[in-house]
């Protein structure tokens, strides 16, 4: 940023915040890093940023900006980021429409329609419109994160829009602002804008025909400025027809009514199985004789890297992959009022299938919650297709090209020889029934070669889709790729799209570069400035390199444990994805010698993740924050001195063992102690009391292990130093559930792991420590018995931290994941008497990092005959040390309140997995929880059905 952009920057801030602007404005270069990025190979960095906290405000900010020292300053609106061709990056302002703004304003269940602001995300919308049986379509596969306010700005599209129709089809009218006020399409348009309508609609009538003529009449047909329904044959001028697919060219939104429909009575699903792509496609058109809702596809590169991620083990079992054979995939859905005509359709459906070549197996979902499921499978594949390894990676430039369903085939064969001549790798997906395919070709765009491919490939497939009939943007908007409208829609037409954009956009301020030309040339497909696809082999950031924007971190369901710490502040800086772009822009001035984002916020916005490790098992190309805060924080901490809390913790670690021992000695002092170390430190709420030690045969030390002979059915217990320092109640309970189920438990020595060294970049002292606790390990797996770890996030820190600093653990399980083991073998145990409903909460690292945590309790508490329930539950707000510090506090008590609390109600008996969820329960509600095997024991005990060993 120049000296004169930046003082004038400063100059747009300061004159909102006199204004009377309410809503966030900000320069924090990590969240400016955040903002320069979408799904797409771009990377613009915007000046400011505003997150306007109503309509109010957005009519401030145009009001400033319209005065002439502003004017020549770019206007972007933005909602959730997941463009895939650079749709909302611009330089100058760019507008958080998110943050805030995401309120549904009204419903009326009645007339079917509501009335929200353009930052409301889609799945948070139909969830408030559940109780009404009502839903807002299409149903895209981003809709946990997709703001409704940039899905009618790209005019989005999607699942079952064959039936439902596009965004623009589901809309009734919408609210702009202005820096004299708020126009509304459903009400009478004030004075001043008239001369601006009227100059709109004598430029849109001028290009009507031109456009039609252009148009081809798809289902997914074109739109953005769209000259055709905003000019009825018959009936008054519908202005606000021109802005769906207009991405922010024509100025903000503030208010959209949305047109609802009936949530279906009656839905299945049918998945089938082709021994090739090429069969799973050409389904599609025999299959649509059945009309079913939509018709999709997944062809055998995407499924490969599903299998490899565990996500076809949702798939039932004749679905699976076998001994790596390809299997294309066709997800066909089918919805309806009256079951009778739903299973005539079914039936004849599947008959169907049976007679097409290449069917291997199909499988008929009827339970909501399964067909649920298995479509999250399709989902997935938008975010894995950036998985794959080497450096050229499949990249979103050309992938939603729609033709007549009918040529797809020849279409398809047209766009592979395109790529095979280049010799590129693809993934293949996408809405077989309306002719839109999602093709991906692998690119490496830090090279001028790919960069030159990437144009060239886009020219070819233009001029292919073109040829079909087609339309060269289907599905998820222009972006960049507005670069070929003037082409497409022809001179006249597009004349008429100049002067509408001038009605509207005099200046040409609003997402300039975009669409349209005016005064301002449209950005070009290779000219764009490109975000850096990769570091360096070995480098401990490449994973923030390899971030594509897919933005599966920015989900707002309070049950999903990705992100915690965004659910909480809905800020971008506090994302996986937010913090792989700052970690990005920091490394790459690190490396040149720049300054283009400040370290000091860098480091704000990584101070705020929990290290829950959600990102490194959820995220589609494992965006490992923690790890890499470590690489960042080892940096920094070379040239900065370190916090007071942070020696402490790692002095806390370090001499852990020796504090262990001094336990009786320590628990008198400990309250004064306390005290002074949460007033010294910033923290708040330290555990009340230091941890009894177990019975002295119960334990066993490092060197006894080594010596000792082991009677039969020896379980050994490892603990981490926190828990074991603090936590008294646990280790009992374990002792005593094991005991009880015919265990001899034995709990090893405690040595600390060093995951707060890890954690904290000291790589030395990670190392010392994680050498010691490992040369244990295997003393202890020498012995040949199990293994299991006290807490989750110590198992979690073997299991995940200690293969990447090269070092090969033996096996330490789960709690549950042993005695579900012992299940699976046929081990009998003692039933328990079923005193109510036990309900068990797992710890958010296990939940991610061990996908069958909660089955496995199931399993086990099912095994005793007891009736356990395991919700779904984000991050408790905990998370270590992290809740303890006082600067945490709001973030913290929030995330409880979003997901835990609620759950908590009405439970009969709770129990939860972590030590720091049982910290935070205790402290923040009336709930005192124990370990699961703490609750085992005592029923087995009061039943006197414990199993003698």
């Amino acid at each position: 940023m120049t000296d004169d952009t930046l003082h004038r920057m400063d100059e747009l801030a300061n004159s909102l915040a006199d204004a009377g602007f309410r809503g966030e404005i900000s320069r924090d270069t990590a969240l400016r890093a955040a903002l320069s990025t979408d799904n797409s190979v771009y990377r613009i960095t915007p000046d400011l940023i505003v997150a306007p906290f109503d309509a109010e405000d957005v009519v401030i900010l145009m009001a400033v900006a319209e005065r002439p020292e502003f004017m020549g300053v770019p206007v972007t609106a933005r909602g959730g980021g997941t463009g895939t061709n650079g749709q909302s990056l611009n330089s100058g302002v760019v507008l958080d429409m998110r943050r805030h703004m995401h309120r549904l304003l009204d419903v009326d269940p009645e007339g079917r329609w509501a009335d929200v602001e353009p930052g409301i995300v889609l799945d948070d919308l139909n969830e408030q419109l559940r109780p009404h049986g009502l839903f807002f379509a299409p149903e895209t596969s981003t809709s946990n994160r997709c703001a409704v306010g940039g899905m009618v700005s790209t005019d989005a599209s999607g699942k079952g829009s064959r039936v439902y129709g596009k965004t623009s089809d589901n809309l009734l009218g919408l609210e702009i602002a202005r820096g004299r006020g708020l126009v509304s399409s459903l009400e009478t348009a004030p004075d001043w804008a008239l001369p601006m309508l009227e100059a709109a609609e004598s430029a849109a009538r001028s290009g009507r025909d031109a456009f039609i003529a252009s148009t081809p009449d798809l289902n997914r047909r074109f739109t953005g400025y769209d000259l055709d329904r905003s000019c009825p044959v018959s009936g008054p001028f519908e202005w606000w027809r021109l802005f769906p697919g207009s991405e922010g060219t024509l100025g903000p939104i503030t208010r959209i009514r949305v047109r609802l429909l009936p949530i279906p009575r009656q839905k299945r699903l049918i998945v089938a199985g082709f021994d090739s792509f090429r069969k799973a496609l050409a389904s599609a058109l025999p299959l649509a004789e059945d009309d079913p809702t939509a018709i999709e596809v997944m062809d055998e590169r995407v499924q490969a890297l599903a299998s490899d991620a565990g996500i076809l083990d949702r798939l039932p079992e004749g679905l699976r992959v076998q001994a790596g054979e390809p299997m294309a995939y066709t997800f066909i859905e089918f919805h309806g009022e009256d079951e009778v005509d739903l299973e005539a359709r079914m039936s004849q459906c599947r008959q169907r299938l049976q007679e097409l070549p290449g069917l291997r197996a199909t499988h008929l979902a009827t339970d909501p919650e399964e067909i649920r499921n298995l479509w999250s499978i399709r989902s997935a594949g938008v975010g894995l297709l950036g998985r794959v390894d080497g450096r050229a990676r499949p990249v979103a430039f050309v992938e939603d090209c729609v033709v007549p369903p009918e040529g797809l085939p020849g279409f398809l064969d047209g766009f592979l020889e395109i790529l095979a001549r280049r010799d590129l790798d693809f993934g293949i997906y996408g809405h077989v029934d309306v002719g839109c395919l999602h093709i991906r070709p692998a690119l490496n765009i830090d090279t001028k070669e790919d960069r030159r491919a990437l144009t060239e490939i886009s020219d070819e497939v233009f001029d292919l889709v073109s040829s079909y009939g087609g339309i060269f943007w289907g599905e998820h908007g222009k972006g960049v790729r507005g670069a070929y409208l003037e082409e497409w829609i022809g001179p006249e037409a597009y004349r008429a799209l100049q002067g509408v954009k001038t009605a509207f956009d005099p200046s040409g301020r609003f997402n300039p570069g975009k669409l349209i030309s005016t005064d301002t040339p449209v950005m070009g497909i290779g000219s764009t400035p490109f975000r850096t696809f990769n570091s360096g082999e070995g480098d401990p950031l490449e994973r923030a390199f390899r971030c594509n924007g897919n933005a599966q971190c920015h989900s707002y369901a309070a049950s999903t444990h990705m992100c915690p710490s965004f659910k909480a502040t809905a800020d971008p800086r506090q994302s996986p994805k937010g913090r792989a772009d700052a970690l990005r822009a920091w490394h790459e001035d690190r490396r040149s010698g720049t300054r283009n984002v400040d370290e000091a916020d860098v480091l704000a916005a990584l101070d705020t993740c929990l290290g829950c490790k959600a990102c490194t098992s959820t995220c589609p190309v494992n965006v490992d924050i923690p790890t890499m805060r470590a690489a960042f924080l080892a940096d920094y901490h070379a040239r900065h001195r370190r916090p007071l809390a942070d020696h402490v913790t790692l002095l806390g670690e370090r001499f852990s063992p020796l504090l262990v021992r001094l336990a009786p000695v320590i628990d008198p002092l400990w309250p004064m102690v306390k005290g002074a170390a949460q007033w010294a430190l910033g923290l708040r709420d330290l555990p009340g009391r230091i941890a009894r030690p177990l019975p002295r045969r119960s334990r066993v030390s490092v060197t006894e292990l080594s010596r000792r002979t082991l009677p039969p059915r020896t379980v050994l217990v490892w603990q981490d130093w926190f828990s074991a320092l603090f936590d008294s109640d646990t280790p009992t309970d374990i002792l005593r559930g094991l005991t009880a189920l015919g265990y001899r438990p034995l709990f090893v020595e405690m040595l600390p792991s060093g995951k707060a060294a890890a954690d904290l970049g000291d790589r030395a002292s990670f190392g010392r420590a994680a050498d010691r606790l490992l040369e244990a390990l295997r003393a202890g797996a020498a012995h040949g018995v199990p293994m299991v770890g006290v807490d989750p996030a110590f198992v979690m820190a073997l299991r995940q931290d200690y293969p990447k600093s090269g070092r090969r653990v033996p096996e330490v399980l789960l709690v549950q994941e042993f005695l579900a083991q012992e299940v699976e073998a046929g081990v009998q145990w003692p039933a328990g008497s079923d005193g109510g409903s036990l309900r068990v909460f797992t710890h958010c690292t296990e939940t991610t990092g061990a996908p069958h945590a909660r089955e496995n309790w199931v399993r086990v508490l099912g095994a005793l005959g007891m009736t356990v329930e395991t919700p779904a539950v984000g991050c408790c707000g905990m998370a270590g040390m992290f809740g303890h510090k006082a600067r945490h506090q709001p973030v913290s008590r929030r995330l409880f309140e979003m997901s835990w609390s609620g759950t908590l109600d009405g439970a009969e008996t709770a129990a939860a997995t972590g030590f720091s969820c049982r910290s935070q329960m205790e402290r923040l509600s009336k709930t005192v929880p124990r370990h699961p095997l703490g609750l085992i024991a005592d029923r087995l005990e009061a039943t006197g059905r414990t199993k003698q060993n």
